[in-house]
């Protein structure tokens, strides 16, 4: 079994046994996190190159030796602040490739939004325990995400339900009909006053479509175990 935990925002940390995978690592102040509540990283990954996604990755990066993923340009732009033996493929990979590293498998999916480098992204990631999590990045829901729903048996899905900048409630929840994933945990919503401020809205609308998919909502800092 895999942990999960939820660093608030964008900001995840996936552990198995053998790797840490750390996504988007910025560290909202109200929150009281840091770089030392993350720990270990094997892997950081980054949706894309906006400050409220990047946060502390070149600092976790060289506390702890991680190798940095993203799309080739933001992996370009990252690399000015890291040696490229510090960057994944060296260069970065892009949409629909995969990288493994240290038996982690990342496949880089699309996403819709903006980036100053590269473009958009989110991730799949399948651990070594076989647990399977999708991270949308900043995105509004759109069909082929029910591509990788076929393609992969996904466990968790890591969605925004935010609004303004992401999807909302009702998108988020169609988006977890597309992926058929077993659970959610939302995410990008409360850090900031013009996102939705909390869970219920998207916990109604998921309720509406009657799904067997279970929402994990999580609080900043909190861990939980998820089954394969």
């Amino acid at each position: 079994m895999s942990t999960i935990t939820w660093f608030g925002h964008s900001a995840f940390k996936i552990s198995d046994n053998d790797a840490h995978v750390v996504i988007d690592p910025f560290l909202a102040p109200q929150y009281g996190l840091t770089v030392d509540n993350v720990g270990h990283a094997d892997i950081v990954l980054l949706t894309h190159d906006h400050g409220d996604h990047v946060g502390e990755a070149v600092t976790i990066c060289r506390k702890t030796g991680a190798m940095l993923g993203a799309v080739v340009g933001t992996a370009h732009k990252a690399a000015a602040e890291l040696p490229d033996n510090q960057i994944l493929n060296g260069i970065g990979f892009n949409i629909g490739g995969t990288i493994t590293h240290k038996g982690v498998s990342v496949t880089m999916t699309q996403a819709f939004h903006t980036s100053d480098s590269g473009c958009p992204t989110g991730y799949i990631v399948r651990m070594s325990d076989g647990l399977t999590v999708y991270h949308s990045g900043d995105t509004c829901v759109f069909g082929d995400m029910a591509l990788w729903g076929q393609l992969y048996q996904i466990d968790v899905a890591l969605l925004p339900i935010g609004g303004v900048f992401t999807m909302d409630a009702a998108q988020a929840a169609l988006a977890c009909k597309l992926l058929k994933c077993k659970a959610v945990v939302p995410m990008h919503w409360g850090t900031f006053p013009v996102l939705a401020q909390d869970t219920k809205a998207f916990e109604a609308e998921l309720a509406k479509l009657d799904l067997p998919c279970t929402c994990a909502v999580m609080a900043p800092g909190q861990s939980r175990t998820f089954p394969v």
